[in-house]
């Protein structure tokens, strides 16, 4: 019975969010029990949780209303291996997790009163209003980092401090840094909030130096955020790196949140002073990867809708199918898709798109051969083709191989048994072996990640 109840709670949900919210919040849940006090629901994981409480608990309360289901409170559960997490709607930590947490916060309080005015005026430099986390499209891609970031704003200061989040151009770093400062001001609007980028902390550094300008530290060390995005630009600037790490030890100090973005993880950044790689990793450091198919077609769907206009699933489908690499492209053909339809009094429709499309990847080449693919993962790992398609076992030998087998399925979509001959192989199962191996890497392993990504872009160079 509870089964067939839950199954017609998540037909009616899944009719009123998008197919990408659905895959990722609702797919993997289960209706556990049901009494008069609480509904119990099994949720995917743990980051799951405070999506159910903010954004979908009154929905489900409405729903199970309409399948005669009243509850009070609904209880969220997280299944692990042989034991069960519960956390109920009213809370998305333990208690002592809590109360410490509320401690903290009642120690800040007095002080943040006591040295400002209430009449003071929030300082929001550098912030874009429209980057919230209403307009951010979450899937399982960036679920970890959306929920840190949303923690943070609710706990400036308290919660994973400091944020780190790194991973490659246009995959919504930015946006999600400048929520939480727009979130606080939200709430707390007499938060003094800075956002900047490396290039221009290191600017008003050397200023300082140059023009003897004062009044650099206080502007950096006296807020109650900071926000610095592209931090790989500071490696290897020794001055900058001693400024910042002695402003990062201030903030830090006082409970200040300090949050930074980075296309690399700090252990990755050449240069960078040990002090700060430690400083670094001391908080929370979350890696934001490419978004899947469905994530890719939600973000085309609500990027279309901000502009007034209703994509067909078609549409948005084959987009996001072509074109893979990052968001701000996937934007960039989707305007000019709307562009193009406005100019010429037509509907954003597929044919449109096709036709567009090859203008967005002009750079690319119309053939790639698995030959070009093999000889340039060899290269790339400074192997030679004969090397990767030798009966040899050496573990220098075996990544790179695999790596070719992923690329000759995901670009030019062999079959598996393709994929085997062209790397000398002749059970088709090590190739699925080898394929799999690198889709699950790719999710965990930020370097393996990046050797893919950029084979991919010596291919099309």
């Amino acid at each position: 019975m509870q089964h067939s109840l839950w199954q017609s709670v998540l037909g009616e949900i899944e009719l009123s969010v998008s197919h990408a919210t659905f895959v990722t919040w609702f797919k993997n849940t289960e209706l556990l029990d049901i009494t008069d006090q609480q509904v119990t629901i099994a949720v995917p994981n743990i980051f799951a949780i405070r999506q159910f409480e903010v954004k979908f608990n009154d929905q489900i309360k409405t729903i199970l209303k309409k399948n005669d289901v009243t509850t009070e409170k609904i209880v969220y559960t997280v299944k692990t291996a042989g034991k069960r997490t519960v956390i109920s709607r009213e809370t998305t930590a333990t208690s002592a997790q809590e109360s410490a947490v509320d401690e903290l916060i009642s120690k800040r309080e007095p002080r943040q009163n006591a040295s400002r005015p209430a009449s003071s005026t929030a300082t929001t430099g550098g912030l874009n209003p429209r980057y919230t986390f209403d307009t951010f499209i979450v899937g399982s891609s960036n679920d970890l980092a959306y929920t840190a970031c949303q923690a943070v704003a609710q706990y400036p200061g308290v919660k994973y401090n400091p944020l780190y989040l790194y991973g490659g151009v246009g995959l919504g770093k930015t946006h999600l840094m400048q929520a939480v400062g727009n979130e606080i001001t939200k709430h707390q609007p007499e938060s003094r909030i800075l956002y900047v980028s490396s290039e221009t902390f290191v600017k008003e550094f050397l200023d300082s130096i140059r023009f003897k300008k004062k009044g650099f530290s206080d502007k950096y060390r006296n807020v109650d955020v900071l926000i610095i995005d592209d931090m790989q630009f500071i490696a290897g600037k020794e001055k900058t790196q001693e400024e910042f790490f002695h402003t990062f030890n201030a903030l830090h100090q006082n409970n200040k949140q300090i949050i930074i973005s980075s296309d690399k993880p700090p252990k990755s950044i050449p240069t960078l002073t040990e002090r700060l790689r430690s400083r670094f990793e001391m908080g929370m450091a979350i890696d934001v990867q490419m978004p899947d198919f469905e994530t890719r077609c939600a973000i085309l769907e609500a990027k279309a809708s901000l502009s007034g206009v209703e994509l067909t699933r078609e549409t948005s489908e084959y987009l996001a199918n072509n074109i893979k690499t990052n968001i701000r492209e996937l934007e960039g053909a989707l305007n000019q898709l709307l562009a193009y339809a406005e100019m010429r009094g037509v509907e954003p429709d597929i044919s449109t798109a096709e036709g567009l499309v090859g203008n967005v990847r002009h750079s690319r080449p119309q053939h790639i051969t698995p030959k070009q693919i093999i000889d340039k993962t060899a290269k790339h790992f400074q192997l030679t083709s004969p090397e990767m398609c030798s009966a040899r076992r050496d573990k220098h030998i075996v990544t790179p191989r695999q790596i070719a087998m992923y690329l000759l399925r995901s670009e030019l979509h062999l079959s598996f048994p393709k994929i085997a001959g062209e790397l000398g192989r002749k059970d088709h199962t090590t190739a699925i072996h080898s394929v799999e191996k690198i889709e699950k890497s790719i999710k965990l392993d930020f370097s393996i990640r990046e050797q893919v990504a950029e084979i991919r872009e010596k291919l099309y160079a």
